[in-house]
């Protein structure tokens, strides 16, 4: 008796819940490489942006001439740094003009504004991941589900014949074990896109804080004024 081993032959010929396991873990594995792509490109971009701002920042003299200048650019809205000096800069303004504050109450106001816009930047490139971090974690045990339900499947297909062979049980092993490839399948890029990716967005909090930290240092000079 001659067996069909081809995989499309064995995913079509495999039972109903297998391939339902099959599907789930496709959509998982599209799923996750459509997040890689996106979150990959937009973290390039937030780089170059922070780092076109940055040579912005430490090439002028005027800070307000260019927080009037960047706060215009709705283009760079998805600029982390850019949206940090908006608003730490902003809220340096404003407790300036008030009158009675020490220069510490107004770089604290700063400070706390700062802190305020990096979280939600971050919080923006940190969506997703939780998706990636799900995929790379669950994908492995979906498709050992399908793996032990196809192996059960070809073990009680034996019960009903009088003499079992290896022809007869292997195209059910196999199609059971394809669940468990298509598992990891869609489990390793998510969990190499989802660690690749938070340590991006480390740096860039790094980056960051260390900017803060620096702009905090430029505005306590000018607080004293």
């Amino acid at each position: 008796m001659e067996t069909d081993l081809s995989i499309l032959s064995l995913i079509w010929g495999a039972s109903s819940l297998v391939k339902v396991v099959m599907l789930l873990l496709l959509g998982a594995s599209f799923v996750s490489w459509a997040i890689i792509f996106a979150k990959r490109h937009l973290i390039l971009q937030v780089r170059d942006d922070m780092l076109i701002f940055e040579d912005e920042f430490w090439g002028t003299d005027d800070l307000t001439e260019l927080y009037n200048t960047v706060s215009q650019d709705f283009s760079g809205k998805g600029n982390v740094m850019q949206s940090v000096f908006e608003a730490g800069f902003r809220e340096f303004m404003r407790l300036r003009e008030q009158q009675g504050l020490l220069p510490s109450e107004i770089l604290s106001g700063s400070e706390r504004a700062m802190k305020v816009a990096l979280g939600r930047s971050l919080e923006a490139l940190e969506t997703d991941l939780p998706k990636l971090a799900t995929i790379g974690s669950v994908s492995p045990y979906i498709g050992l589900f399908g793996t032990v339900w196809g192996i059960m499947n070809s073990f009680q297909a034996l019960g009903n014949v009088n003499q079992a062979t290896l022809a007869m049980v292997a195209p059910g092993i196999s199609e059971a074990l394809i669940a468990t490839a298509m598992g990891l399948f869609a489990a390793i890029p998510a969990v190499i896109g989802f660690n690749s990716f938070s340590t991006r967005i480390d740096h860039i909090y790094g980056r960051s804080e260390l900017f803060i930290e620096e702009f905090l240092a430029i505005l306590q000079r000018q607080a004293r004024d």
